[in-house]
């Protein structure tokens, strides 16, 4: 540890690999265990919940107390101990006779958080044994000429991480470099085609025109690593949602058939609790009703407590995630999904089935007529661009196309071109002047 890498720490934060701690308490036992039953980590001691590194007074007793206290856990914990800075950092490594449990219960590392267990959780952790996730193990054939620095640079741009330190040290305090090699995790967020290693990496988005996956319109397979396969997807189903629009004097108000924070969290959802070794690949659809996204990663605990506890996949990819703009607090995605739903109007369904999939239903049908004069028929299979350009010159009939341009934020050229098209569909008719006195029929 040197000053440069405890800085990196401390930007990053509390995470599913690091805890902080401003002293010694009676809640060190289950930091301990709950790291140790998850993929281990380190906690720091003398650094406040803040971030900030305050020091503690380092003895021999307070290292013995640390070390009773890894002994009197069942089974022992084996610690290892390291100063730097008044700071007395306690390294714990993944158990390899799971489950650990302390005199206050079971805990496991959910990422800044150590949750206590329930007993299936408890049963399942002592079935699994020691398998170790797929994120985490090495990726043995990979070929340091497939490292894209493109993607690297980029994620730590998202993430807010200086590139103070060399490549290889910030790829181990993002733990996805160790002494063994580079992580499955690392392929995934930073190879230049992860598909070369693992073949489950790409994602599947597929635009259908009806509801029983028969008329195929658009299909696209994408390996372009975790970030971009995310970005990809979200881009790809917003340019199939329609928007409807309310223009009140110069305001716009956008109705989207399907809320845009739902499709997102539902991507990201997939792509945490995604089962690897499966062997398919995430897919993303788009129906004439609803969009799914789905893939093979049954939950890993009861049904009857979905959406109120989370215990992701793979805990090094939400991890890194978390550190972007992507995903904001570990465990609440369903709630943050349903939520944006209810907002928009959207029924959600979820199922668990064959394997675990996500469903938005449109809204359409409850937000007809919401924007106030647009005919429903009228503007049907335009696509949003032309949809809002129709709706303001249905509210302003005299409007000219500069008008348009600045009320849109939309280039000149671009409106020009859009009005030209809607005179060929005959949605609208230019009557009088092109200029001052004319005004736009629309079509009835």
């Amino acid at each position: 540890m040197n000053k440069r890498e405890l800085n990196i720490i401390l930007e990053k934060g509390e995470g599913q690999f690091v805890e902080f701690k401003e002293n010694l308490n009676k809640s060190f036992a289950r930091e301990i265990v709950a790291f140790v039953n998850a993929s281990g980590g380190k906690i720091f001691l003398g650094i406040n919940d803040n971030g900030e590194p305050k020091g503690i007074k380092i003895t021999n007793k307070i290292k013995s107390k640390i070390q009773d206290i890894a002994n009197q856990c069942d089974p022992s914990i084996i610690i290892n101990l390291s100063i730097f800075d008044n700071i007395l950092i306690v390294d714990i490594k993944e158990g390899k006779n799971k489950p650990y449990s302390c005199k206050d219960g079971f805990y496991m590392r959910m990422g800044p958080n150590s949750q206590k267990m329930k007993r299936n959780d408890i049963l399942k952790l002592a079935y699994k044994g020691n398998n170790i996730r797929f994120d985490e193990q090495i990726c043995s054939d990979f070929d340091w000429k497939d490292f894209d620095n493109e993607k690297f640079e980029y994620f730590l741009k998202l993430a807010k991480i200086s590139y103070s330190l060399s490549k290889k040290e910030l790829l181990k305090n993002l733990n996805v470099l160790t002494n063994k090699g580079f992580t499955n995790a690392g392929v995934l967020f930073f190879a230049k085609r992860p598909n070369k290693y693992i073949i489950t990496s790409k994602i599947r988005c597929v635009y259908f025109g009806d509801d029983k996956r028969v008329e195929i319109l658009d299909k696209k397979e994408i390996d372009r690593g975790i970030i971009g396969n995310i970005e990809f997807a979200i881009n790809y189903i917003k340019d199939l949602v329609p928007v409807r629009f309310e223009i009140k004097d110069i305001a716009r108000k956008e109705f989207p058939e399907y809320s845009k924070d739902a499709y997102r969290e539902m991507i990201i959802n997939a792509i945490i609790h995604f089962d690897y070794f499966d062997g398919s690949q995430i897919a993303i659809e788009k129906l004439k009703s609803s969009i799914i996204v789905n893939n093979k990663g049954e939950l890993l605990f009861d049904e009857k407590d979905f959406g109120t506890i989370s215990e992701p996949r793979n805990r090094l990819v939400t991890e890194l995630l978390s550190k972007t703009e992507y995903m904001e607090k570990a465990g609440t995605g369903i709630k943050r999904i349903r939520d944006a739903c209810l907002l928009n109007n959207n029924n959600v369904d979820f199922s668990f089935s064959n394997f675990f999939f996500a469903k938005i239903k449109s809204n359409k049908e409850k937000i007809k007529g919401v924007n106030g004069g647009v005919n429903e028929g009228l503007n049907e299979g335009l696509n949003e661009g032309l949809n809002s350009l129709l709706a303001v010159i249905q509210k302003n009939p005299n409007i000219q196309a500069k008008q348009c341009s600045k009320l849109l934020d939309r280039p000149i050229k671009t409106v020009e071109r859009q009005i030209k098209e809607l005179k060929e569909k005959n949605f609208i008719e230019r009557r009088g002047s092109r200029k001052i006195g004319g005004y736009w029929k629309i079509a009835s």
